[in-house]
């Protein structure tokens, strides 16, 4: 299978764990069978890979205003349409549930991601074969005895 279908169903299947455990343990999120959760997870795969960065643009200043917190509410937005546009199948009722399912979803798909180690990796400073920074030549005036901190 090539690596692109494999890290697709990857995905899909952390979103399908994730929606089940939001329909779990939140009240007024139920799906109707097995088929309506992968519909649901696939669906809102979908809606995050496609408008999900729009309304991050859209909603910019807000994100900036809230230090990214605003997030959480795009998330319960997407997770509502996916409950609105599946019904009877996938029922959301509701914007807390909503978010709170969409709060799940996140901590969800970033505990496993972080487990398969495809979770978000701050590098910072050069890594075994990752691209090589020009280093700072030293000051005429630099002794080279002092404490360094190397970013």
């Amino acid at each position: 299978m090539p690596e692109g279908v494999l890290k697709f169903l990857q995905r899909w299947l952390v979103t399908t764990l994730g929606v089940l455990l939001a329909d779990v343990w939140v009240d007024g999120i139920r799906h109707q069978s097995f088929g309506s959760l992968l519909e649901a997870s696939l669906l809102l795969g979908l809606l995050n890979a496609f408008v999900r960065p729009l309304l991050m643009v859209l909603s910019l200043p807000l994100l900036i205003f809230s230090l990214g917190l605003f997030v959480l509410v795009i998330n319960a937005v997407l997770l509502g349409l996916v409950g609105g546009l599946l019904q009877p199948g996938f029922v959301v009722e509701g914007f807390g549930a909503a978010f709170w399912g969409g709060v799940i979803i996140s901590l969800v798909s970033l505990v496993v991601n972080g487990f398969l180690g495809r979770g978000a990796v701050v590098r910072v400073g050069g890594e075994p074969g990752g691209p090589k920074r020009p280093r700072r030549r030293p000051r005429q005036d630099d002794d080279g005895g002092g404490p360094v901190i190397d970013v």
